[in-house]
């Protein structure tokens, strides 16, 4: 008994023994198999070899078109930040100008006359610094209202004046080259609600008298 239990032991751990060893001579044919496809002519390597090169050299000239353009831009447009906050000076400039001018215990006297006098110097020679550095001011008044220019912040009535154009800049806006440095803030006119419904009036008879 103990003899049959031992050979049985035997046979199977041979049969374990020859199992592994097939499995093993497998996966060594598949590997050298996956190793003849994989080996190439010299021809496809060189043919490979030349792809690859010519990918490195686009992706370098990619990046070197990118550098250059990135190099531009910050020639062209590296004080656009400190150009916009500069224009604080001349709002802050325009608002002192405004104050004085409505301050009835200096109205009409020389003094007052000289503070604006020196206002308008200094807004005039910051107005030339930009200009020297290509910043220029967005024409508004009595244009049409362009979305990419202005921002129309109230309407005003006027009848004199086509729907949408700018009767009052609020606030003057400047451009950097083709760059938009701030919008100009402008009022656009409207037709007066009485014009408009006079106007739908006489459609709405005209309608009827074509009817009748």
């Amino acid at each position: 008994m103990e003899k049959e239990e031992s050979q049985n032991k035997k046979d199977k751990n041979l049969k374990d023994e020859n199992s592994e060893s097939s499995t093993e001579k497998q996966a060594q044919d598949e590997t050298e198999k996956k190793e003849e496809v994989e080996q190439l002519s010299p021809e496809d390597e060189i043919t490979n070899l030349k792809d690859k090169v010519a990918r490195t050299f686009a992706e370098m000239e990619n990046q070197r078109r990118r550098f250059e353009k990135e190099k531009d831009e910050a020639f062209e447009y590296g004080g656009f930040s400190f150009a916009r906050e500069t224009l604080n000076l001349l709002d802050n400039l325009e608002r002192s100008k405004q104050t004085l001018e409505s301050d009835e215990s200096i109205k009409d006297k020389d003094t007052l006359k000289k503070l604006i006098g020196h206002i308008d110097i200094i807004n005039k020679d910051m107005i030339s610094i930009f200009k020297k550095n290509n910043i220029e001011p967005i024409k508004a008044i009595n244009e049409k209202l362009d979305p990419n220019l202005h921002q129309a912040m109230m309407e005003v009535e006027d009848d004199t004046k086509d729907q949408g154009t700018i009767v009052q800049e609020i606030q003057k806006g400047f451009m950097m080259k083709d760059r938009l440095l701030r919008p100009s803030l402008v009022a656009v006119s409207k037709k007066k609600v009485k014009e408009k419904e006079d106007k739908q009036k006489n459609q709405e008879n005209q309608v009827k008298e074509v009817k009748n």
